[in-house]
């Protein structure tokens, strides 16, 4: 059941993907048939990033009521539906338009389905899944360069991966009933007082620890999110349905501000990275524009490839340790790329590096949530913090434009250090936080 429910979101996850590269890779063609000027394209993404951050806000009572099922279908299908409309959209303001759902469904499915898999499956699936995700952003550059190279436009490239995406609402509506089946199983266990670590390399699906016992289970299945009686699509049944959990009383958690500065610190990082990075190995360290951009693509699939990798060892090493290597080896790759030495490798070399400290920290610190913060409230903190990561990709990249015009592109590595930075102290906080509150709560249920 659960090895089944989770191929179902493998597949959700590189649908993930398949629509965040669209908007780059075709923009250049876009905005020409579209008569408006390149620097639109800000329009764009601003409208995507604006119904994105909303609705993973809005995750946490939308997943609770309806369950994640429900909700991951709702999104994909939202977001099939938004780009069959970019397909067919002959203005710039009717794309603004369709943009709004485009931003709405990324955000709903990414806030539940990453809370369903912390909450319910180990810390290797989760690395594995966020590859996939890559796996799809770097699908769609492909379906777009062969929609424009066979002469069939922009709008082309759009309708497959919209049709894609429609495909994928069918199938996830037709298995809603397995969503709240695995999570009844879960629930039917022996009650134990306790939770205790589930086995690594299960062949039930390799739940998450504690996920396949009662209190595991009926904590994983229905904090919030899952299933609990089996309904489809995972709503929660009368009598145990736990408490809304509203944006300023999930603010005041201990903790929970230390971990979504770390969240936008790595995201403005990785967003900054991706967009600028090229442009700084020309201009600054004097690369080929065509080595700098093969580059450029290697920190990408440094990330994918990262989280593949990452996703073997990811519980024997935790999560907290994923997190701490993964700024660590961001910094290594840092001082690469700023030491003056005088030839390309260096600096080509750290970006690669940089690539593969990123790949961990994203995965592991929403895997983290659930035991940081309680079952109860990982969906409330998980949709606050997607919000912050969209906040810290969003604004980033633009704020180091504005730096290097002033200042110079010299500044791209101390950029990234003050970041990488940023996100290791904050985490470490957390981890002092969260080591100083398990001995008290150990004491407290004893007495």
């Amino acid at each position: 059941m659960y090895s089944f429910l989770l191929a179902i979101i493998y597949v959700a996850f590189i649908s993930l993907g398949l629509p965040d590269s669209l908007v780059g890779a075709g923009w250049p063609v876009m905005h020409q048939d579209l008569g408006v000027p390149l620097a639109y394209a800000g329009i764009i993404t601003m409208i995507i990033a604006g119904g994105t951050i909303f609705s993973s806000l809005a995750s946490e009572r939308v997943t609770r009521r309806f369950g994640a099922g429900i909700v991951t279908a709702a999104s994909v299908g939202l977001t099939a539906a938004a780009l069959v409309g970019f397909s067919v959209s002959g203005s710039f303001w009717v794309l603004c338009l369709w943009a709004v759902p485009y931003g709405l469904g990324a955000g709903a499915v990414d806030a539940a389905l990453n809370n369903y898999v912390a909450l319910h499956y180990a810390a290797r699936h989760m690395n594995w899944l966020h590859s996939f995700w890559g796996l799809g952003a770097s699908i769609s550059p492909f379906i777009m360069s062969y929609a424009l190279t066979s002469g069939q436009g922009w709008s082309s490239a759009y309708r497959i991966v919209g049709l894609t995406q429609v495909v994928l609402t069918f199938v996830l509506i037709m298995t809603l009933p397995v969503w709240g089946r695995a999570a009844k199983t879960a629930l039917m266990a022996p009650a134990v007082p306790t939770a205790p670590k589930a086995p690594v390399g299960r062949d039930d699906g390799d739940v998450a620890p504690g996920a396949d016992t009662a209190v595991g289970a009926g904590q994983a299945a229905g904090g919030g999110t899952a299933a609990l009686d089996g309904q489809a699509g995972g709503a929660e049944p009368s009598g145990r349905r736990s408490a809304h959990v509203p944006l300023a009383e999930a603010l005041r958690i201990p903790g929970v501000v230390l971990i979504l500065v770390a969240f936008f610190a790595y995201c403005a990082l990785e967003s900054t990275a991706i967009l600028w990075a090229s442009t700084f190995l020309v201009t600054d360290r004097g690369v080929n524009p065509a080595t700098a951009a093969a580059f450029a693509s290697l920190f990408l699939i440094g990330i994918t490839g990262g989280r593949f990798l990452a996703g073997f060892f990811a519980d024997r090493v935790g999560d907290k340790q994923l997190i701490r290597g993964g700024f660590v080896t961001i910094g290594v790759g840092v001082a690469m790329l700023a030491l003056p030495l005088g030839a390309d490798a260096p600096a080509l070399v750290g970006l690669v590096v940089v690539g593969l400290g990123c790949a961990p920290i994203y995965p592991a610190i929403i895997h983290s949530t659930p035991v940081n913060f309680g079952r109860d409230r990982s969906q409330a903190v998980i949709g606050i913090q997607m919000a912050a990561a969209y906040t810290g990709s969003t604004l980033a990249p633009p704020l180091f434009g504005v730096v290097s015009t002033w200042v110079g592109m010299w500044t791209f590595p101390l950029f990234l250090a003050v970041l990488a930075v940023l996100g290791l102290l904050m985490s470490e906080r957390l981890n002092k936080l969260v080591g100083r509150r398990a001995p008290a709560e150990g004491l407290a249920r004893k007495s």
